[in-house]
Formats: structure tokens, C-alpha cells, sequence
């Protein structure tokens, strides 16, 4: 117990990230799980409608609805990915700023420096 006490300053952190990683572990697993399940969906409807269990219709209306599902999933995908991107473009905008000022001190070689009156200079020997 006072172990634990006295490690939690550096012990916290690290125990915060690892539960951090496994939520998005766990998101992610259930994500491809939900395709998954419905592609195994679809290949199981296709070995019913071969063997004679369902009829025709019956499979082209349950084949629709899980190919409907199929797509939305994807397009969901698809639009999260596109909002990642675009957050991580707009963090990296933010954190790049170049301005003329900066473009002008980057220019100017170092270490040259010109004076305007060269009878005040002194030199220290």
C-alpha cells in the first residue's frame, strides 16, 4: 500500500496511457469486428440460399439490407478517417506559423553586422 502511494507520481501517468491505449484497442477491435460479423453475415446467407434453406427473395431482401449495412459502415469509416485528417492537418497548421520577420532573420547571414558610424567604433584589444 505505501508502495503504491509513493509511486503513484510516476506510476500514474504511465498507468493513465496504458488505459488510454486499450480503449482505442478496444474501439478499434470492435469496429472491424462489426465488418467482420457482417461479411460473416453475408457468407453464411449465400451457404443458405445454396443448400435450398431460403428462398430467392427471401435472400436477395436479407442480402440488401446486410450489403446496405456493409456500405454504411464503411462511408462511417470513411467520414471518421477524413475528420482525423483534417484535425491533424489543422494541429500541424497551428504549430507552424512562418512569418516574414522570421524569413528575414533567416536570410541575413550571421554575424555580419554593419554600422552606420564606423568613427565611434572602439576596439578593446
Amino acid at each position: 500500500m505505501l508502495g503504491k502511494i509513493l509511486l503513484l507520481p510516476v506510476m500514474g501517468p504511465i498507468n493513465g496511457l496504458m488505459w488510454i491505449g486499450e480503449q482505442i484497442q478496444e474501439r478499434t477491435n470492435t469496429e472491424f469486428d462489426a465488418q467482420e460479423n457482417l461479411h460473416k453475415q453475408l457468407l453464411s446467407l449465400q451457404l443458405k440460399f445454396d443448400m435450398g434453406e431460403i428462398s430467392e427473395e427471401e435472400f436477395e431482401l436479407q442480402e440488401e439490407e446486410l450489403l446496405l449495412r456493409i456500405q454504411a459502415l464503411e462511408e462511417e469509416n470513411r467520414l471518421n478517417a477524413e475528420l482525423e485528417e483534417e484535425e491533424n492537418l489543422a494541429v500541424q497548421a497551428t504549430f507552424i506559423p512562418v512569418s516574414e520577420e522570421i524569413q528575414i532573420y533567416q536570410d541575413r547571414p550571421m554575424g555580419s553586422k554593419e554600422y552606420e558610424d564606423n568613427q565611434n567604433l572602439v576596439l578593446s584589444p
